[in-house]
């Protein structure tokens, strides 16, 4: 089994063990995705474990809480770097937090994120699973302006780095579709429902969520509250969210990513069966931003597999082509992220219908 440690205590207690710095939210605006990302990180690690480990040696997760201020888990991550005790790092977190963590990590050690982001980020041993704007939100924008007929759209989502890039990726597609941005806004943490009215106030068809976490929850609990009738796509809606919201009737809330737990493939299938052996029927459920997670520490051990060493210049020069099996199929990194299919899906009560797969 892959020990799971808080970072206080592996600083005190030698190990032979490769360290692998996990951050991810167990508080804060996406805390809620903590549990099932721990989980699915636990099965890659022990998975890693039971065909020999990384370099030979067993994989030990060391938890940082990925929901505190970016400077705050930054700082813990660079102490944990510079010390020794973690010998790479994964995480599903906010781009904001990416950012400053690797700052910290200044190429020291190898780093796989896995959420979409906003493109960019460029660094050594840095990696990326995620979907960039074009990827991920541009072909639900087109499906929702063709089939839809959405012409009028408002831009609402958190005020940080991914919703900012995210939203200027999509104005020029809005604009290149012959269709109107008729506001957009930034909103702090905690204050989504408080622009409910000046959305509903700009009457439009369509509306372009990159709210967060608790953020994006309550939003779209208000708006079908107030019987508002705009479609909504979401770049960060996954199962919990969902559930979280208390679901959705209105057939008018989508979501687009690269994984969702009803996949009905052979990968998402096994995976899911996987999960559930090790963890239980009743575990946290299934997610992308969980899911990830898994994804990340297996990306960590194929590069080092492909290498035959952790060091960021051996992993940079064999980085293309290092390829793993996930929920998604079969991921191969090219120019050290990862191209693959998203699906739109949209919410029907507690669950995902999905609408399409675009490449």
């Amino acid at each position: 089994m892959a020990a799971t440690v808080d970072p206080l205590e592996a600083r005190l207690l030698p190990s032979d063990s490769v360290r692998i710095g996990l951050i991810v939210p167990v508080s804060g605006v996406l805390g809620l995705m903590g549990p099932c990302a721990i989980n699915c990180a636990v099965l890659a690690a022990e998975e890693i474990n039971d065909r020999g480990g990384m370099l030979g040696r067993r994989v030990e997760l060391v938890l940082i809480d990925g929901g505190r201020p970016a400077r705050v888990v930054a700082a813990e991550v660079g102490a944990l770097v510079r010390s020794g005790t973690v010998a790479a790092v994964a995480g599903a977190h906010a781009s904001d937090v990416r950012v400053e963590a690797v700052a910290a990590i200044a190429g020291r050690v190898p780093f796989v994120y896995a959420p979409p982001y906003e493109g960019g980020g460029r660094a050594p041993g840095v990696y990326f699973l995620g979907e960039t704007p074009g990827r991920q939100l541009a072909p639900g924008i087109e499906w929702l302006v063709g089939t839809r007929r959405a012409r009028r759209w408002y831009l609402l989502g958190n005020d940080y780095i991914w919703p900012r890039l995210v939203h200027a990726s999509a104005r020029e597609r809005l604009r290149a579709a012959g269709v109107t941005v008729v506001g957009e806004s930034f909103v702090r943490h905690g204050e989504a429902v408080r622009h409910l009215d000046r959305v509903a106030g700009a009457r439009p068809d369509a509306v372009l969520l990159t709210l967060i976490g608790s953020d994006l929850m309550a939003f779209n609990r208000a708006y079908a509250a107030a019987g508002l009738g705009a479609a909504r796509l979401c770049g960060a809606l996954e199962e919990h969210g969902l559930l979280g919201i208390g679901g959705d009737t209105t057939g008018e809330l989508y979501a687009s990513m690269g994984y969702f737990r009803d996949l009905a493939t052979e990968a998402g299938l096994d995976f899911a069966g996987r999960y559930a052996a090790r963890f239980g029927d009743d575990a946290p459920m299934l997610n992308a931003h969980g899911h990830g997670c898994y994804e990340a520490v297996a990306m960590l051990a194929a590069l080092c597999a492909r290498a035959g060493s952790l060091a960021v210049p051996a992993l940079d020069a064999v980085a293309d082509g290092a390829t793993i099996t996930s929920a998604r199929g079969t991921l191969t990194l090219l120019d050290r992220q990862v191209r693959h299919p998203v699906h739109l899906a949209r919410a029907d009560g507690l669950e995902f219908f999905l609408e399409k797969p675009f490449q």
